[in-house]
This record gives structure tokens, sequence and C-alpha cells, in this order.
């Protein structure tokens, strides 16, 4: 007998659903419908594995039984049952099909830095909606640079709860055990498969092994449960968080399996990396004088590009 996979899971739900769903529903109501009971679940997040199934399939496999409709939140319904949708419904699922339908080749690692920052910046799902500053690391800037490819991450992040927190307890906090800056350190790869998945995963711990939370993004993750599960155990095991960017919509772009934070950052490690590169010192000294005088220049950082679908149609064109 076949093994029963999150897909079908899906598709048990959907066969009776009246509308598309988002994939946490999805979960609720098949959970609750006792399809649950046919799955085996390693996760602690099966229904963020229902998502990261669903996003992937739609986007890699041109046979899917699903379909994504809508951006912020994406909603999926099943392929055979389209034509029953509404009007302004159905409208929209075809905007977005002949879009993901076109070929996306050309762009380099380096093209998806500014996504990477839109994404950390604008995610509703990331950070609790907080945003987070991002910085390039450029690797050639750094002294002995053919030494360091698993050191340095490509980019950092940071979050500061200045736009939040009232000013006195700001100021509390300097002279507290606890610290109320998040550092964040991410390892971008343009294509995930079962070719390169544990070089890339493991290039993302050595580089992030200083951060409160380090992830891998990438921009496609093939299409295929044994590697879907692969990257989950790693995860989970590892506390890596897997970032997948949707480039046929960006804002629909999600973590399929979180970080595991870390309450205490490698100070060793970090003076290691200002040592060695300058993007890296001068990203350490911004975040102090902002924190200093309670206000985030972000100029200082990178750019949180305006039009992203205008941003990804010229990289994709290249």
């Amino acid at each position: 007998m076949a093994k029963y996979t999150f897909l079908d899971f899906a598709e048990d739900v959907l066969r009776n659903a009246e509308n598309p769903m988002i994939f946490q529903d999805i979960w609720e109501q098949g959970k609750d419908e006792t399809y649950a009971k046919k799955l085996t679940v390693r996760g602690k997040t099966p229904w963020a594995t229902i998502g990261a199934r669903l996003f992937v399939d739609v986007r890699d496999n041109p046979n899917s039984r699903f379909v994504k409709v809508g951006r912020n939140p994406a909603r999926f319904f099943l392929k055979s049952r389209q034509e029953g949708l509404p009007k302004d419904i159905a409208q929209s699922l075809e905007k977005l099909e002949l879009k993901a339908q076109k070929e996306v080749v050309g762009f380099s690692e380096r093209d998806l830095h500014p996504l990477v920052s839109y994404f950390a910046y604008t995610n509703p799902n990331f950070n609790k909606g907080k945003a987070i500053y991002t910085k390039t690391i450029f690797h050639e800037k750094s002294k002995k640079a053919g030494f360091n490819e698993w050191v340095h991450p490509d980019i950092v992040g940071f979050y500061i709860p200045i736009e939040d927190w009232n000013t006195k307890l700001l100021e509390l906090n300097t002279i507290s055990d606890s610290n109320s800056i998040r550092l964040f350190s991410f390892e971008l790869k343009r294509r995930i498969d079962r070719s390169n998945y544990r070089e890339y995963f493991f290039q993302a711990v050595s580089n992030s092994s200083w951060a409160n939370e380090g992830y891998l993004v990438a921009a496609e993750i093939r299409q295929d449960n044994d590697l879907l599960d692969e990257l989950e155990r790693l995860s989970t095991a590892f506390g890596i968080g897997i970032v997948q960017l949707d480039l046929s919509d960006i804002d629909a772009s999600t973590v399929l399996y979180p970080a595991k934070p870390r309450t205490e950052l490698d100070w060793n490690l970090m003076n290691k990396l200002c040592d060695q590169n300058p993007d890296f010192e001068k990203f350490v000294d911004d975040i102090t004088k902002d924190y200093k005088v309670r206000t985030i220049h972000g100029e200082q950082f990178d750019k949180i590009i305006e039009d992203p679908d205008e941003y990804i149609s010229a990289i994709t064109k290249k």
C-alpha cells in the first residue's frame, strides 16, 4: 500500500472544501476529520510541513493536484475543482498560473539579496511581523577570503524593539542581563536538491553559529518528499530554519521550517568576523550607534525594494 502523504491529506480536506484554504486551516480541518491518523507525523509543526509541501508542489510539479489562489496569504484548492470557483477567484487564479509558468533562469545568488531583505523586512509571518534590517556581507572584502567560505554569512540582520518599547524600558535593558537585540544570519542558494542539500545546510550551520537565529534560504527547493523530510529532520536537529522564496509571488514566501532561537550570541566568533570583514564590523558599529540614539537609520543597511515584482522580472530576463 502506498504511503499516505501530506499532499494526500490536503487533497482529502480540499475535496469537500467550499473555497480555497490557507495551509493552517487545511491542517486544522483535516485533524478534526481524523485524516491525521493516516499520517506519520515526526515534526512539531505539521501545518508548516503541509504548507511547505503545497507551495513546492504547485511551483515545481506540472502535474500537481493543487492550485494556489491569491496572495498574502496564499490559499490552495484542487485543480480538478477550479472550474467551480467563483468568477473573481477564478480570474485571480488564471493570472497567477500564467505568472508561475514564466521560466526562472539566469539569476545569481547575489541577485536574491534584495528579495531576502524585502522578505525579512515585510513578511508578516517572520519574526512575528517585526521588521528586520539586513546588510549584505561581501566575502571578497574579507582577509584570506578563500579560507572563509564557511565562516561568513551572505546576509546578516537585526531587530531592536526601538519602535515597540518604551524609552525607559530600553534604558533599563542596557543594565540588565537580558538583551533586546536579536541578530540573524542568512545563507542564500539558488536551488536545493538531493545533490547539494547537505553541503548547503551545514554551510548555513557553520556560518550562523554566532547568531540568535540562522536560516538557509533558497529560491528553488526540489519537489521531493524524501528531500523535504530530510530538511525537516536536519532543521529540527540543528536549529537552522529553511526559507522558501516564491519568485512567482514574493509575498507568499514562507518559512518552511522555523529556526530554533539561541539565547546567547557567540561573541568570540563575532569578534573574529569583525577582524576579518569590514562589512560585518560596520554592521556591528551601526547597530551600536542606533541603539544608543534610539533611532534606526535605515539608509545604513540594505535598501528595501519598492516593487519586488518589477525587480524579479528584471533579474529573470538576464
